[in-house]
Formats: C-alpha cells, structure tokens, sequence
C-alpha cells in the first residue's frame, strides 16, 4: 500500500481549517495539526482519525520562527516527507477607524496572517527542495479581503493584498523544484469567525446588513480540488464564496 501524502495545516483547530483537515482525509492524506490551542487541534485529529487518515497534533504560534521550525521538525520526523502546506492561520483585530488602531493590534495581525505564512512557506520549500521525491505544493488562504475591503478594516486587508504577493513569489521562485502554489480567496464561510455575518456586518455605504453564509464544507471540497491537482496543473487564484454576499458590486 502507497504511503500517505503528507499535508500541514495551520490554524487547524476550527472553522476552515478544520474543514480542509477532513476534506484532505478523506483524499487519503496524513495530516499535521498546528495551532495555539491543544484541545480543538486534538478534537480534529480525532475526526481526522475516526475518518481513516492518520493526524499529529503540534501546538505551535506561526508568528513566532523557533515554533516553527520545530513545527516543520516535528513533521519531518514523524513523516520523513511534506507534500502540502495549507497557510490558514489568521486574525483580524476591532472593527475601527484605522487612525484609532493600536500599533500593538497592527503588530499583531501582521505577524500572525503574513509573517507566519512567510514563515511556514519558507520551511516548506526547504523541506520539499531536500526531499526526493523534489517538490510539492503550497496553498495560501487569501480571502475576499485580498480584493476588497471591508470598513475599518486596515490591519486584516493588508495583509491579504500581501497574502497575494506572497503566492506568486513562491509560484515563481518554487518553479524550479517543482514546488506549486495557490491561493484560496474565501468569502462569507460559516465559521465561527464568520457567523456574525448573518446577524449584520457594516456595508460601505454605513449601513449594516445581514450578509449570507456559504457552509464550509464547500471551502474544504475546494482545497481538496487544489490540493489533488496532478503536478503540472496549479490553481493560482481560486475564489470560493457565498452565492449571494455582496462582494461584487461591493461598495
């Protein structure tokens, strides 16, 4: 029996993380845990486990580098090899003007959503460079907020429009060891990030709204899609959203 693809999730403990770690079991891949909280990581990898797959729960802060280097450490040991990364952990911080954004809240969602995926991208190239098989791929969580923002908002959108400088470096840098990178632009999925949406969220013409809800199911479907893409096909930019939310025409 072929051993099992390898891939690591950040962010894996709820909402769209969660979801890609099923969705990925059920393709027959192991899968990598990693987040800041223990228990949900474990209540995952228990249903990533009752599905078949085999998981490793790794506690670990993607903004901070010695947690992630041992994060990858923990990986290669444990499975000798990595064929995916999905860079999911995220954060955003109080819905204010940005000229009232504490520095320390600015500070916080930068090191979080594009220092840490900057930071398990980096380990993951070395990683997939050195092992043989050479290569794999590399999925970058984006978001709406990657195209458009929502108000007050300045912290979490800018390091979305960064998210996507971010994966076409790395599609281009990674080109020549067969290492490929996507990003997955996910709008209104029902998380527990997410589900305020349906109570009512501000619009930019200063009114507020309830948005609707896509399940996020959907989103792990669409990771999968991009993840058992055969090695010569890459699904760059991929938006996954609610039918009905108003991104387009947003504003």
């Amino acid at each position: 029996m072929p051993s099992p693809k390898i891939a690591l999730i950040t962010g894996a403990g709820t909402g769209v993380g969660k979801a890609a770690a099923l969705a990925l079991a059920k393709e027959g891949y192991a899968v990598v845990l990693a987040g800041r909280r223990k228990e949900p990581l474990e209540e995952v990898a228990a249903a990533v486990q009752a599905a078949g797959a085999k998981a490793l729960v790794v506690q670990a802060d993607v903004g901070d580098p010695a947690q992630v280097k041992a994060l990858f450490a923990r990986t290669k040991e444990t499975f000798g090899r990595l064929d995916l990364l999905f860079n999911n952990a995220g954060m955003g911080a109080p819905a204010v003007p940005m000229d009232e954004l504490p520095f320390a809240q600015w500070k916080a969602v930068v090191d979080v959503n594009l220092t840490g995926s900057f930071l398990c991208a980096q380990e993951a190239m070395r990683m997939m460079k050195e092992q043989r098989p050479q290569g794999g791929r590399i999925i970058n969580n984006g978001s709406i907020s990657a195209h458009a923002p929502r108000p007050n908002s300045v912290a979490y959108t800018s390091t979305k429009h960064a998210i996507t400088g971010l994966t076409k470096c790395i599609a281009l840098d990674g080109r020549p060891f067969d290492i490929a990178c996507g990003q997955i632009d996910i709008g209104n999925a029902h998380t527990p990030m997410a589900a305020r949406m349906a109570q009512g969220v501000p619009q930019a013409d200063g009114s507020v709204r309830p948005e609707p809800l896509m399940d996020v199911e959907s989103v792990g479907r669409t990771i999968a899609y991009m993840a058992t893409l055969p090695p010569d096909a890459n699904a760059l930019f991929v938006t996954v959203m609610a039918t009905k939310m108003p991104f387009v025409g947003r504003g």
